[in-house]
């Protein structure tokens, strides 16, 4: 029951009584996240991972290379604001990249990394960006795709 309180005081709709999986309103659209992942790939998109590390290095896209470091992405500048992303894949599996990038404040609330895909309950944002999301659910999913393949030597498989 205390889980069911804070799930519903945190703004989340549950589906199905208390349980595990929760639908999150505050994203550009109703998601179910399990734990500390959401299962099913945004707007029932499938990700590219060549798209996907465009958009992790154009500025005009995620540009996550400003805040991440990848070892051997031949990028011009990398960051050292995050955590270094390489062999990510070894350690997240695809669903829990997916919330990571869909809307890190769901797991850090103090993070000053952006929820890509948040849209509800955000502060200081243009007029003309309200209601969109940073990352579009295909550019997501793409992300996701490039990221979960980031493995390393050895560990082709996870």
């Amino acid at each position: 029951m205390r889980a069911c309180l804070a799930a519903l005081a945190g703004g989340l709709l549950l589906t199905g009584g208390c349980t595990e999986a929760e639908t999150e309103q505050r994203l550009a659209e109703p998601v179910t996240v399990e734990g500390d992942a959401i299962p099913a790939p945004l707007g029932g998109e499938t990700g590219d991972a060549a798209r996907g590390r465009v958009v992790f290095v154009d500025r005009e896209q995620g540009h996550c290379v400003l805040c991440h470091q990848v070892d051997g992405l031949d990028a011009e500048f990398q960051g050292n604001v995050g955590p270094a992303l390489t062999g990510l894949g070894d350690r997240l599996d695809p669903a829990q990249i997916r919330l990571r990038v869909a809307d890190a404040q769901r797991i850090w609330p103090d993070t000053v990394m952006p929820s890509y895909y948040r849209v509800y309950g955000l502060n200081q944002v243009g007029e003309e960006y309200r209601g969109e999301p940073a990352l579009t659910a295909r550019q997501i999913e793409d992300l996701v795709a490039w990221l979960a393949a980031l493995k390393t030597e050895g560990n082709e498989d996870g």
